[in-house]
């Protein structure tokens, strides 16, 4: 039996288009769960205070949560922002699914559309969502209409 190499792997169409509907589907069901429950009063991990104090310690600027409020993706994506999370997400390896493609809002005051949705690897959207949620950034959604 020959080992996968996903160095070489060709990206086969069918399955990147499970990838999309599998993080659109955890999208919907995020933003279904935030208008059900204040964001402030929800814990997404057993896993959170790990997850935000390791971030808070990699990444001080996330100690004001008006950080959290817009997330520039030219900063995460750079180089040196690739890096930071890099390391930072490598620590939670023991976390299902933590490196699997997801989306997330860059913007906490508006709902996931094209403009303000990115996408991100599932620790990056804990990480940052838990400090949404905790400095009540995303108790707005409470009571909106579902997806």
């Amino acid at each position: 039996m020959s080992k996968f190499d996903a160095e070489n792997a060709e990206n086969l169409e069918d399955i990147e288009k499970q990838f999309a509907v599998k993080a659109v589907h955890q999208a919907e069901t995020y933003w279904n769960l935030l208008t059900k429950i204040k964001g402030s009063s929800l814990k997404l991990t057993k896993y959170d205070d790990e997850i935000y104090n390791l971030l808070i310690e990699k990444f001080p600027e996330f100690k004001d949560p008006n950080f959290a409020k817009h997330i520039n993706e030219d900063e995460m994506k750079s180089k040196v922002g690739k890096e930071r999370w890099r390391l930072f997400c490598e620590e939670f390896k023991y976390i299902e699914d933590y490196n699997f493609g997801t989306l997330l809002r860059t913007k906490s005051d508006t709902e996931y559309d094209q403009i303000s949705t990115i996408f991100a690897v599932r620790i990056q959207f804990y990480a940052i969502e838990i400090v949404r949620n905790r400095a009540g950034l995303n108790d707005w959604i409470y009571g909106q209409q579902s997806m």
